[in-house]
């Protein structure tokens, strides 16, 4: 691991992609006239140190990118790296495929486990060299999204808001003042109305091509290998989502009646939903600093691992917190693979949001940490994408005793919002996968036919959701159109509502037994990419979302819980 002092002082130096094919041919016929297991694993090493500074440059590169959008130079070196990856990607997976020829599998298998070659066999299965050209553009187009969405600048209340800046005011006490944000909101999306459409169709396009040229019907199958799925299909998925309609929309259109009285409203309308006190809601008490004070203490509270974590995260500043102009308007955590560090990006703007920041993307930085610290290659450090979000809820769940520090007298009222908005989510989250399935099963729809198809699912999975009169562009299905997720991450956005019931589980454990509360989620995160998805959650004591009442099962002590509070 090479020595971090803080972010700022990574020096960056262009991935230098000439050297792919040299390295991996050499590293290749090493691989195939290896005479013993020791040759084989010393290959698997070499090929994780040099791999691992490639991709590390270029996570500097797309952090720096996503601060600064407007920086000329790392917006270069982005689009530099994104055209250069898909074309280093044949060499890369030659190496893949003569491990999958090594008459030493079974010693792989022994050492590290059968799922790292099973994930080298999704890779090499999901990969086509006619998909290179495709996936550069691919590269562009979801590039261009993300600047469109960036450079966003809304006057409103006496100052210039981004996106982020201006969701604030939607949870803003004054009912005028949270309909002209949405208004504002609305105008910028249906402003830039054409070209996202187009994008996106673009995107769809392209996709498709990609799962064609796998000898796929349409991209599905492709974007789910992408996720990397074994364990499961798209009828498991899709009895999910039943489960969701039966189980959690009927009690969200309760919840939402609740708020409506709650809030002095006759009903509520999109732009009333994040105001879920009529005094207004619970906001962080101190600033940015303040937060990760508070998040320093919380964490030292919650378990000796969580207060060296976090201290690693403080020590070498790897936080970008502040909502800047022209800074992406989005959130993630990342990996510096050569540090065995993680990254946590954010734009705060004062809302409860903050706080979950400081839980959701650093529980995904904390699994990250822990298994660094305990696989013993980098291609195990990365849970499954359906996993990965367990780490990072659940965690949002274990602060709740912690909200004074962070609420002061309104923590009581932060809990309550934040679990409500936890089951509210769900429902949009299936949408969002619905919408995925119907768009990609049917790549020649217009733009006008999607937001159409997005309407419909609105009525389905969120019947409470009304317009009204003033704004034309979100009633007709417009409202999608600030998902990223949607244009850079297909078919992801259904980890979200799948790691939601975990996360519940979780929830129900802290309260009945804390101690084999924090034994399971530990193992979760020690357990990184080593395990498939089934033999993941059995692992950590949880249970499969898809099988019948699963999600009765999982959601029912917090349904209890707001039913208690909303009674109350």
């Amino acid at each position: 691991m090479n020595e971090l002092k803080t972010f700022e002082n990574i020096a960056y130096e262009r991935p230098d992609f000439d050297k792919v094919k040299a390295f991996y041919g050499e590293l290749n016929a090493r691989l195939q006239t290896a005479k013993t297991y020791e040759e084989v694993k010393r290959c698997i090493l070499d090929e994780e140190e040099f791999s691992s500074h490639i991709n590390t440059m270029a996570t500097v590169a797309e952090i720096r990118h996503t601060v600064d959008t407007s920086d000329e130079f790392y917006e270069k070196e982005s689009e530099y790296i994104n055209q250069s990856f898909p074309e280093a990607m044949p060499y890369m997976q030659a190496f893949n495929m003569a491990l999958l020829a090594s008459p030493f599998k079974k010693n792989i298998d022994e050492e590290y486990g059968e799922q790292f070659l099973k994930a080298v066999k999704l890779g090499a299965d999901s990969f086509n060299e006619k998909n290179i050209p495709l996936m550069q553009e691919e590269n562009e187009l979801t590039n261009r999204y993300q600047k469109i969405t960036a450079s966003c600048k809304i006057p409103f209340d006496g100052g210039e808001h981004n996106l982020y800046g201006i969701l604030k005011y939607f949870s803003d006490p004054d009912r005028e003042v949270r309909k002209q944000a949405a208004k504002l909101y609305a105008e910028f999306f249906e402003k830039n109305d054409k070209e996202l459409g187009e994008i996106f169709d673009r995107l769809v396009k392209i996709r498709h091509e990609m799962g064609v040229n796998m000898g796929f019907k349409n991209f599905i199958p492709l974007g789910y290998m992408q996720q990397g799925r074994m364990d499961y299909d798209e009828k498991d998925v899709a009895a999910f989502r039943a489960q969701v309609l039966e189980e959690i929309v009927p009690f969200c259109e309760k919840l939402y009646k609740a708020q409506a009285k709650r809030i002095g409203v006759d009903k509520v309308h999109y732009y009333d939903e994040q105001l879920i006190f009529l005094g207004g809601n619970a906001v962080p008490i101190g600033d940015s600093a303040y937060l990760v004070e508070q998040a320093q203490k919380m964490y030292h509270d919650m378990s000796e691992e969580t207060g060296e974590f976090i201290d690693f995260m403080i020590k070498h500043n790897l936080m970008d917190l502040e909502n800047k102009p022209n800074k992406a308007a989005t959130g993630y955590m990342t990996t510096l693979n050569d540090y065995q560090a993680p990254f946590v990006y954010s734009c705060f703007n004062g809302t409860t949001g903050d706080v979950d920041v400081l839980t959701h993307e650093m529980g995904h930085a904390f699994a990250g940490y822990v298994a660094m610290r305990h696989q013993p290659l980098q291609a195990l450090w990365s849970e499954p994408t359906d996993i990965a979000e367990i780490h990072s809820m659940s965690m949002e769940q274990f602060a709740y005793p912690y909200a004074e520090l962070f609420f002061g007298e309104k923590a009581e009222q932060y809990r309550f919002q934040h679990l409500q908005e936890a089951i509210t989510f769900v429902p949009f989250g299936v949408a969002v996968d619905e919408f995925q399935h119907i768009v990609y099963e049917n790549p020649e729809m217009t733009p006008e036919e999607r937001t159409k198809a997005w309407s419909k699912l609105e009525k389905k999975y969120m019947p409470w959701r009304d317009y009204g009169d003033d704004n034309e562009f979100f009633r007709r299905g417009g409202w999608w159109y600030h998902k990223l997720h949607i244009y850079h991450y297909p078919f992801y956005y259904i980890n979200y509502t799948l790691t939601t019931m975990g996360a519940m589980e979780f929830k129900k454990k802290l309260a009945t037994d804390k101690a084999a509360c924090w034994k399971d989620y530990f193992t979760l995160c020690k357990v990184g990419g080593s395990l498939g998805y089934l033999d993941t959650l059995k692992a950590a004591n949880l249970a499969v979302p898809f099988e019948k009442g699963g999600v009765k099962r999982a959601v029912s002590y917090a349904i209890d819980i707001l039913n208690k509070q909303i009674e109350e």
